[in-house]
C-alpha cells in the first residue's frame, strides 16, 4: 500500500539529514577566515614548490626530487616517459615575471661563509633557482664539501621555506687538480696558467653537462671566492636579455697609501680584442695560449676592468665583448644547448671562459660586458 505524502515529508531519516544539512551549513558560515597573508602565501610557495617536483631520481636534476610510493608488492614504479617542448622555453628580459628557472654553477675549492650568505640573500624567487657545484679530490676540498654541507642543510632543512633553493646538486671531480695549493698567488702564477684554467675547463663542462636541465632557462656561473653581489643580481643581469653578459669583478681592499678601504679592478679576463694580441696569436705554436694580463706577455686589448666610472657610474651600460671572465657570467642556457663550452685545448690559443666567448660568437651570439656594474671578490 502506498505512504502518504504527508507522512513521507516526516519521516525521521528526512529530518536527520535536513538537520545535519542545517548543521554544517552554520559551521561553514561561522567558520574563521585566515588570519594573515603571510600563511596564505606561504601555502602558495609550498603548493607550487610540491607541483614542480620531479617524479622519479632519473628526471632533471634541476628540480627537486619527492619519491613517490611502491607499489602494494614494494616495486618502485617505473620512469615515467616525459616530454620537453624546448620550443616554450623563455628568455626575456622578464625573467621573474616568466617564472623563468636559473641555474647557478659553482665551481669550488675553498667555502667562504660569505659567498653562501650572499647566494642566500639573492632576491630573485629561490623557488626557481638550482644550484651546482663541482668540488675537487684534495684534502682542501673535503673540507669544502663539508662546509657547504652543513650550509645546505641549514638553509634547506630549518631556514624559512622562501629561502630554500628548488634543486642542489654536489659534483666531486673525477680528476686530479694541477694545483694542490688554492693560494691566490700560486693560482695566479702565470707557469701554471695554461694547466691550471685547462682543469677548469674541464670541471665547468662536466658541471653544465651534468645539471642543465630542459626547464632551465638562464645559467649564471658564480665563483665561490665571489663574496659580495647586489641583491638583485639575476634580474639585473637577465634585464638585457643579452646571450652572454658579464659584470666587472673588483675588489675592496685597504689603500695604505690613502688609509682608507678602496676597490681594486680583480678580473682581466673580459676585454676587446686588439690587432697586437692577434698578431701574436699568429705567430704561435698550436698548443700555446694567450694570457691576459701578464707584463710577459702584452696584448694592449681594452680591457674592461679598466672602464669603469667608479665616480659616476651607469650600472645599465653595456659594451661590446670578445673575451668574458667567470666569476659571474651570465649565459642564456641555449648558448650552452647550442655547442658553446669550456675549451680544455687551445681554442684560436685561448682556453677556459676566453675560449667560451671566441666559441659562442663563432656560433653566432653575441657577447657583451656592464663595465659599471659590480661585483667583488674576497680578498685574502
Amino acid at each position: 500500500m502506498a505512504v502518504a505524502r504527508n507522512m513521507r515529508r516526516t519521516s525521521p531519516i528526512t529530518l536527520l539529514l535536513a538537520s545535519l544539512l542545517a548543521f554544517g551549513f552554520l559551521c561553514f558560515l561561522f567558520s574563521p577566515t585566515p588570519s594573515t597573508s603571510s600563511s596564505s602565501s606561504s601555502s602558495t610557495t609550498t603548493n607550487s614548490r610540491l607541483e614542480d617536483t620531479a617524479e622519479h631520481p632519473l628526471s632533471p636534476p634541476t628540480k627537486p626530487f619527492i619519491p613517490q610510493p611502491a607499489h602494494d608488492d614494494g616495486r618502485q614504479p617505473p620512469p615515467p616517459v616525459v616530454k620537453y617542448d624546448l620550443n616554450s622555453l623563455t628568455t626575456t628580459s622578464d625573467a621573474t615575471g616568466k617564472g623563468e628557472r636559473v641555474l647557478i654553477l659553482t665551481p669550488l675549492a675553498r667555502f667562504y661563509q660569505e659567498y653562501w650568505d650572499n647566494v642566500e640573500k639573492l632576491s630573485y624567487p629561490h623557488e626557481l633557482i638550482s644550484l651546482g657545484f663541482i668540488i675537487p679530490h684534495t684534502k682542501e676540498g673535503d673540507a669544502a664539501t663539508s662546509a657547504l654541507e652543513k650550509a645546505i642543510s641549514k638553509t634547506q632543512t630549518t631556514g624559512p621555506i622562501p629561502n630554500r633553493f628548488a634543486s642542489i646538486t654536489i659534483l666531486r671531480q673525477d680528476f686530479d687538480p694541477p694545483l694542490q695549493s688554492q693560494d691566490e698567488k700560486e693560482r695566479h702564477k702565470m707557469s701554471n696558467q695554461k694547466a691550471r684554467r685547462e682543469s677548469m675547463s674541464r670541471a665547468r663542462n662536466s658541471l653544465v653537462f651534468t645539471t642543465l636541465g630542459p626547464s632551465t632557462s638562464w645559467v649564471l656561473w658564480l665563483d665561490s671566492d665571489v663574496v659580495e653581489t647586489p641583491p638583485t643580481l639575476i634580474q639585473d643581469l637577465t634585464s638585457h636579455n643579452r646571450p652572454v653578459i658579464v659584470p666587472n669583478c673588483y675588489q675592496r681592499y685597504y689603500n695604505a697609501e690613502t688609509k682608507k678601504q678602496d676597490v681594486r679592478p680583480y678580473d682581466f679576463n673580459s676585454w676587446v680584442d686588439s690587432s697586437t694580441a692577434q698578431s701574436l696569436a699568429n705567430s704561435m705554436g698550436p698548443d700555446e695560449i694567450l694570457l691576459e694580463g701578464y707584463a710577459e706577455l702584452p696584448t694592449y686589448r681594452s680591457l674592461m676592468a679598466y672602464q669603469a666610472d667608479t665616480k659616476n657610474p651607469n650600472p645599465k651600460r653595456v659594451i661590446d665583448l670578445d673575451g668574458v671572465g667567470g666569476t659571474a657570467l651570465m649565459v642564456k642556457a641555449d648558448v650552452h644547448r647550442d655547442g658553446a663550452m669550456f675549451p680544455a685545448f687551445p681554442f684560436y690559443h685561448l682556453v677556459e671562459t676566453e675560449g667560451f666567448a671566441k666559441m659562442a660568437k663563432r656560433l653566432g651570439y653575441s657577447v657583451h660586458g656592464l663595465p659599471d656594474y659590480f661585483v667583488y671578490h674576497y680578498n685574502e
